[in-house]
């Protein structure tokens, strides 16, 4: 242990649980002559799968050689299990994406505000392809997502620095049938030192083979301060506008994705299906536009089925084997999305609604005033 610190502090190269050559600093103050607290390295790089870096070469970079950007930063969407269709209610936006994506030399780009389901969209054009609903030329074509923020940098490839985008654009270039995904493209225009990354020219080579496609996801107010600047980008990329759905339609969307949610926690709404139709009408009308804390991710349907996730958490938090009235009740209580007193206004409207079912069952929904409320999550 001696010998470690004593390594550390001359600066001497120690080997760490990587079996990679890192340079530490040290980021404790030495206490005491001899004696250093807490003395670690500042980072510590990770290893991917079956890659190596040779001791000879001594690489700060992972040679990237041989591996496949897709498999590394990708997560193939068609390879999922769906328990329902993830973009119900959007066939619209599907089929002008698919129009799109027929149309050679041309990519999508979905355009709408955070928590509207633009990847509900993709996932949505995934499990037509699985169940094969969608026009022949795009049957057994696969939809890979990537987040943008993996394609930014650079690694080691053949010796040499190489962009990550770049390698992707190569490896585009050998592969057959593939729907690209990518999400907050935005990001990908410009860079921080001000020169244009110029993703559209990037792509290009890519997009002509017309074997591959791209769709793209950015919100309206990225959009407008990014995207409309690069011309390139626009000449390749269609905009498809994701507006977001109205009371009824999430309503039904929260219905049809019920069986979702009830696979992945185990336990289902013990009621029959007319009762737990009002009670996703009060999630839905509790979250209506001006109750909810504007701010980031707060739009239909996905701050409705944050609250609908809610009311799932409070029933296995208390063990129970099904979801009842009053883990709504206490959903729509504890949701931080809606003002609060917006909450405690639609919790007086949920007993009115209930009371007589709740008399029924024997459930007490405890009266709530603002002082019990706790304040909204700050989205700024």
């Amino acid at each position: 242990m001696e010998n470690n610190v004593e390594n550390q502090v001359y600066g001497q190269v120690i080997p760490n649980a990587y079996n990679v050559p890192v340079q530490p600093t040290l980021q404790s103050v030495v206490t005491n002559v001899g004696q250093v607290q807490n003395a670690v390295p500042q980072s510590v790089p990770v290893t991917p799968a079956n890659n190596t870096v040779t001791n000879t070469e001594k690489q700060e970079l992972y040679d990237y050689t041989g591996l496949s950007i897709l498999k590394m930063y990708g997560e193939d969407l068609t390879a999922k299990q769906y328990i329902t269709n993830p973009a119900i209610a959007r066939d619209l936006e599907i089929s002008k994406a698919i129009m799109i994506l027929l149309t050679p030399e041309k990519s999508a780009l979905l355009v709408g505000k955070a928590g509207i389901g633009k990847t509900s969209i993709v996932e949505g054009i995934a499990y037509r392809i699985i169940n094969g609903t969608v026009p022949e030329r795009l049957k057994g074509y696969r939809v890979v997502k990537v987040n943008s923020a993996s394609l930014v940098g650079k690694v080691q490839y053949h010796g040499k620095e190489e962009m990550i985008i770049s390698l992707l654009v190569e490896e585009l270039k050998k592969t057959d049938k593939l729907i690209l995904f990518i999400d907050e493209i935005h990001t990908l225009i410009g860079s921080k030192d001000g020169g244009p990354m110029d993703l559209a020219n990037i792509l290009k080579p890519a997009i002509d083979r017309g074997v591959v496609k791209i769709i793209g996801a950015t919100t309206d107010i990225e959009y407008s301060t990014y995207v409309v600047r690069d011309r390139a980008f626009l000449r390749r990329f269609d905009r498809v506008d994701v507006v977001e759905q109205d009371i009824p339609t999430t309503v039904e969307v929260l219905m049809k994705s019920l069986p979702k949610i009830e696979h992945q926690t185990g336990i289902k709404f013990k009621y029959n299906e007319y009762v737990t139709k009002l009670l996703i009408e009060s999630i839905v009308e509790a979250t209506s536009e001006f109750k909810r804390v504007y701010g980031l991710g707060a739009m239909y349907p996905d701050i409705s089925f944050s609250v609908l996730s809610g009311a799932f958490s409070q029933a296995l938090y208390q063990d129970k084997s099904y979801v009842e009235m009053i883990d709504v009740y206490n959903a729509i209580k504890n949701s931080k999305r809606i003002y609060p007193d917006s909450r405690v206004k639609e919790l007086a409207a949920f007993r009115e609604k209930f009371k007589n079912l709740a008399l029924e069952e024997g459930t007490t929904f405890p009266i709530v005033d603002i002082s019990e409320i706790d304040d909204p999550v700050d989205f700024y």
